[in-house]
């Protein structure tokens, strides 16, 4: 297909799927058939210094194609949903004036729901509230969440969010859950949107793959130079792995396995994210590698073929 196909169609495509997939190659290949720029959806490859960690484009591809909303933050600022739905937006805007197609990609279901569905008008963090639960553990979040919240659909995982979910629930006198009704919803007016797949042990293999090539490529000594470190930056994953072996807590063949199940881990909930929260085409990619050529059925479903 030539370079260029279908441009009078400018809705922004959505690429989306768990890490290993192939996002990258894939929506850079797509951006190159379709004169697109790509717009970064991820709450972790938006921090400066974690280029490897956060398994960043090179800059090969970065010179490429253009990228936005990538590698521009200091890992000390905290970074939520809303602000990358407010950058989102206007990056989208400048792509469209250029006459050029917004390639949205990444695996930040969050980030990406509040792009497509806004977030819920739920009231803001109460300073004397947090210092309260803040003061928590983890289990006793989960355990007062579950009280006041039986239907709580969050990362238990991640207290943060656990934590704001209760916060939520106490505020307003309901539910968090509840408030966020809106967001069942599986389709994402003004967006066309994508799910790239792989068969469970390929996208394992990549993984593995991907984890051992981080560590060739030194990101424990990208972890070392990062000296201070915010609520966002500091719940990506593989980092508290990394920091444990620098202080000889492990050895590095047990951070490797430990950072391997992690990200295995976090690829199931990502896929599990986008199959609850989204009705977009699934695209099988098992089988192709990172050089691919792009399945029919994706240009089928974008209107490209």
């Amino acid at each position: 297909m030539a370079s260029g196909a279908n441009l009078s169609n400018k809705t922004p495509i959505i690429v989306a799927g768990p890490t290993g997939v192939g996002k990258t190659a894939f929506a850079v290949e797509l951006a190159n058939r379709l004169d697109g720029e790509i717009l970064g959806a991820d709450a972790y490859q938006v921090y400066r210094g974690m280029e490897i960690l956060t398994g960043q484009p090179t800059r090969e591809i970065l010179s490429a194609v253009p990228h936005h909303l990538i590698g521009f933050l200091p890992p000390v600022e905290a970074f939520e949903a809303a602000h990358f739905a407010t950058l989102a937006r206007e990056k989208i805007s400048e792509v469209l004036s250029r006459g050029k197609l917004p390639i949205i990609t990444g695996g930040s279901g969050l980030y990406i729901k509040a792009l497509t569905h806004g977030l819920v008008d739920v009231p803001p963090a109460n300073p004397t509230l947090r210092s309260e639960l803040v003061r928590l553990s983890p289990r006793q979040l989960q355990e007062r969440l579950a009280k006041v919240d039986p239907a709580a659909q969050v990362d238990f995982r991640n207290p943060r969010r656990v934590l704001r979910a209760l916060e939520i629930s106490i505020l307003t006198g309901r539910p968090a859950s509840e408030l966020r009704r809106a967001w069942e919803v599986k389709t994402a007016p003004g967006f066309r949107g994508l799910l790239l797949v792989r068969e469970r042990a390929e996208l394992h293999a990549r993984i593995a793959e991907n984890v051992q090539g981080m560590f060739e490529r030194e990101v424990v000594a990208e972890v070392g130079r990062i000296h201070a470190i915010g609520p966002t930056a500091a719940m990506a994953i593989g980092l508290r792995e990394i920091q444990a072996l620098r202080r000889g807590e492990i050895t590095g063949t047990e951070c490797i396995d430990a950072v391997t199940v992690s990200t295995r881990q976090y690829a199931k909930r990502q896929l599990t994210w986008f199959r609850n929260q989204f009705n977009f085409q699934i695209i099988d990619l098992t089988g192709f590698r990172d050089t691919l050529e792009i399945p029919p059925l994706a240009m089928e479903s974008l209107g490209a073929a």
